[in-house]
């Protein structure tokens, strides 16, 4: 099974390298499994290209009979937890893109539901999270999506948008010229190398379809967002970032003209949810907590914080437990509160959403509204 489980996932996420991060595994381990797999079988079941990994006629057909048992073995381990009555132990399995939303948005969960055992799978790939929640790997998944690059959500997903159009800023080093304007034009990092990580669905498309559209055509190099800041502070490259993000030392973060790249983020879920065992809490008091200290501090690269990172660690679980529906409405009102708590806490993203009158204000106006009466603005058209 757990080599049936591998192939499948190498078909799904088209990469040995996501495959192994949904495993929870490394990719040489994952390389070495599917050596030994093709060996024993005697033939090779997926071609190796710059695009990614994919199945040969053989690895074709090994798939199609290969989808079927993984599938009636989930169902049988969940019907014999369920005959068993090992149902006591719920589990609530999230999965993310990088945001630092998570965070608070782990913090809502466990108070709502503080008997289940919440889990948080965080991958680069929002298609792979996707392809998690259709296979009930997942139960939810917030997800980004690069406008002019749409996602491949399975058949049976739903989506409930959070953000319909967030823009996304660039980092950059302190020391750049453009640095030192509020607002950063394309053209002015016409010079510039831009870096995007490959493994984000999207991103880099969206971002040479957005520099082609400015007639620009700078070099675009692939890396790893998780150790971009150091190159980022050299002034060897520039990246696109969230909004939301804190600055580190020797980067600054700064809104593009014209918000020429943005994002749509979305909770994904089952369009049926599977059912859940999930044991009630007590209801969240989900207002925004005092602001203290520097809470218009400049915003970060797109780079996860110590908590966050910790979460990686931790994988979803291939057997759900049955029970109760899931209250995944519930779900999400917290995810929006945690992101907007993060959201407001961004000095140049508030500014934003301000000016912009941006949907995701509405939810909160009473909050906003007292907000800007402390920081002595009367209105959207006063942020400036």
């Amino acid at each position: 099974m757990r080599h049936l489980r591998a192939l499948c996932a190498i078909a799904d996420t088209g990469s040995l390298r996501k495959a192994a991060r949904q495993l929870g595994m490394t990719q040489p381990s994952l390389t070495t499994q599917l050596r030994r797999i093709e060996n024993t079988i005697g033939g090779r079941l997926f071609s190796r290209e710059v695009t990614g990994s994919r199945p040969t006629p053989l690895g074709r057909s090994v798939l199609c009979r290969a989808r079927p048992i993984v599938a009636e073995m989930n169902a049988l381990v969940s019907e014999v937890r369920l005959e068993a009555g090992q149902t006591a132990d719920a589990r609530l399995r999230i999965g993310s893109t990088g945001s630092r939303a998570v965070v608070g948005w782990l913090r809502r969960l466990r108070d709502r539901y503080p008997d289940a055992d919440t889990t948080i799978h965080i991958d680069v790939s929002a298609n792979a999270l996707l392809q998690m929640v259709a296979a009930n790997q997942l139960d939810v998944a917030f997800v980004h999506e690069v406008e002019g690059a749409p996602l491949r959500v399975p058949e049976g997903v739903e989506r409930r948008m959070l953000v319909e159009r967030e823009p996304q800023f660039v980092a950059l080093a302190e020391t750049h010229p453009a640095a030192a304007r509020p607002a950063v034009r394309l053209a002015d990092l016409a010079a510039d190398q831009w870096m995007v990580d490959p493994s984000v669905d999207g991103e880099g498309p969206g971002l040479r379809r957005v520099l082609a559209a400015a007639g620009l055509n700078p070099r675009v190099v692939y890396g790893d967002y998780l150790t971009a800041a150091d190159l980022v502070a050299s002034g060897e490259v520039v990246t696109p970032c969230q909004p939301t993000a804190r600055s580190r030392q020797g980067v600054a973060v700064r809104p593009l003209h014209g918000d020429p790249l943005t994002v749509r983020l979305f909770l994904a879920s089952r369009a049926v949810p599977a059912a859940r065992t999930l044991p009630p809490g007590p209801d969240l008091d989900t207002a925004l907590p005092a602001r203290t200290g520097s809470a218009g501090s400049a915003p970060d690269t797109a780079l996860p914080t110590e908590a966050e990172t910790a979460t990686e660690a931790t994988g979803p679980d291939p057997d759900p437990v049955p029970g109760a529906p899931l209250d995944v409405d519930a779900l999400f009102g917290d995810l929006a509160d945690a992101y907007f708590e993060i959201a407001w806490a961004s000095s140049a993203y508030r500014q934003w959403l301000v000016r912009n009158e941006s949907p995701l204000l509405r939810s909160h106006e009473p909050r906003v509204r007292d907000a800007l009466d402390i920081l002595g603005l009367a209105g959207p058209a006063e942020v400036s």
